[in-house]
């Protein structure tokens, strides 16, 4: 396949991506802060710590999924002592368009996790199914695309979602639980 390499060479490190967000810093730094995984997930992520990965996160600071989701991966990665870079989605739309979600949606966050020899072993995102029954939910009240009020009622659905995904803890846990099924599932 393709040698994942050259684009971890090209990502920023956590603390540039953090340094540079215009959006979302507050909450992200906020998740960051509070979430802590389960002694399970640990113990699992650790014994993960000799298999040599490294990963590259495929985001933009304007996502509220990557406001989500990057805070509980730094942690996971330090866990399991993967080494992460970021890079934007749009300025990266080589590598952003091999990994489409449905084949044709280019959703973030998109985390793709490589061995020494740049190929790739895993790749999750961009949303845990519990979040993505969430966002169902909440676009199942929006009017038609076609109705006059349909942006201002999609701005307000925007808000209630990074609301929610910030006061409601269970919405951090599966996603922990889903990026370690899909490791379990690649990696044993």
């Amino acid at each position: 396949m393709k040698n994942l390499n050259h684009w971890f060479d090209k990502g920023m490190s956590g603390k540039s991506y953090i340094d540079s967000m215009a959006y979302n810093k507050e909450g992200l730094l906020s998740i960051l802060e509070t979430f802590n995984l389960s002694k399970e997930d640990q113990s699992y992520f650790k014994s993960l710590s000799g298999k040599g990965l490294r990963g590259i996160v495929l985001t933009a600071d304007w996502c509220g999924d990557a406001m989500l989701c990057v805070p509980i991966m730094i942690r996971i990665a330090e866990a399991a002592g993967i080494e992460l870079r970021y890079l934007i989605r749009d300025d990266n739309l080589k590598l952003m368009d091999q990994y489409l979600t449905n084949g044709k949606s280019r959703s973030i966050p998109i985390m793709i996790f490589f061995d020494e020899k740049g190929e790739e072993k895993v790749v999750w995102g961009p949303r845990a199914p519990e979040v993505q029954q969430l966002v169902n939910d909440l676009q199942a009240d929006l009017p038609s695309k076609k109705s006059p009020d349909f942006p201002k009622k999609q701005k307000e659905m925007i808000r209630k979602f990074k609301k929610t995904i910030l006061s409601d803890s269970r919405y951090r846990e599966a996603v922990s639980r889903s990026i370690r099924q899909r490791f379990q599932e690649r990696l044993g």
